[in-house]
């Protein structure tokens, strides 16, 4: 009766912690570009001198959820959609480079380009040359072609035409799907967390962005069915309760 106290106390717990998964995937349903979470349980022995009768379970993040949401046709300069697969490098707030697809840029006061967020957008140096983020001018027009290179518009004013710069060229990656992890601050980096090779091949759509990949539906009904699971696994322990309660008074009565 142990064991199944034990087997259902764990799967209650890791019920509520895949609970925290779909909440969070849920709060993201509007989120640009955002990835659905996945998650499983798993049985997991535990180990000792005695037989290997008893397991626990275990919530394992199995990955993201990587088909791409929905485009929008914003209108907006600064608004881009990685087309396909691809990402934008940008700095996370550790310092180190993570890849994004949340496409809703800005330019700060300063001329920095980041996401909306804050966080810099990295750009292409060349090869053997560290990437940098991106500056603009200050209080000029910027628009990002389909190939990431970021141009600066600065009016001149009186008949001088207005002055178009090349500010930098978007840092865009390709690595597989399968070699991607998220980390705990929403960006993604490679498994190995080295930096991923820039890719000539990704392409970005202006004026556009991509919606949240959240199945509202599917995350609402996955919803329920955690929440039937905790009862259930809530019920379980209460009837061994019972049963061990009911064979105590049974070898009380011997």
């Amino acid at each position: 009766m142990d064991r199944m106290i034990y087997t259902a106390m764990t799967g209650a717990k890791q019920t509520m912690e895949q609970q925290t998964t779909v909440a969070n995937n849920l709060a993201n349903v509007n989120s640009t570009a955002f990835r659905a979470e996945l998650a499983t349980f798993r049985a997991v022995p535990v180990l000792g001198s005695a037989q290997p009768t008893r397991t626990f379970v275990a919530d394992s993040t199995t990955g993201s959820d990587f088909t791409p949401g929905a485009f929008q046709q914003t209108g907006r300069l600064l608004d881009v959609a990685v087309q396909g697969t691809g990402w934008i490098a940008v700095r996370g707030k550790n310092g180190t480079e993570g890849y994004t697809r949340d496409g809703n840029l800005q330019v700060q006061a300063d001329g920095a380009l980041t996401t909306h967020n804050g966080l810099p957008v990295l750009g292409d140096q060349g090869p053997g040359v560290p990437p940098a983020p991106i500056r603009v001018p200050v209080g000029s027009s910027v628009t990002v072609a389909a190939d990431g290179t970021v141009s600066a518009t600065a009016t001149q004013g009186g008949d001088i035409p207005p002055a178009v710069t090349i500010a930098g060229k978007i840092r865009l990656v390709d690595p597989p799907a399968s070699n991607m992890t998220r980390r705990d601050d929403g960006l993604f980096q490679t498994r190995d967390g080295r930096p991923a090779a820039t890719s000539a091949t990704v392409l970005l759509a202006p004026e556009t962005l991509e919606s949240s990949n959240v199945n509202l539906t599917h995350q609402m009904v996955q919803m329920i069915e955690l929440s039937r699971q905790y009862e259930m696994n809530t019920k379980m322990i209460t009837t061994a309760s019972d049963n061990e309660k009911s064979a105590s008074q049974l070898l009380t009565v011997n």
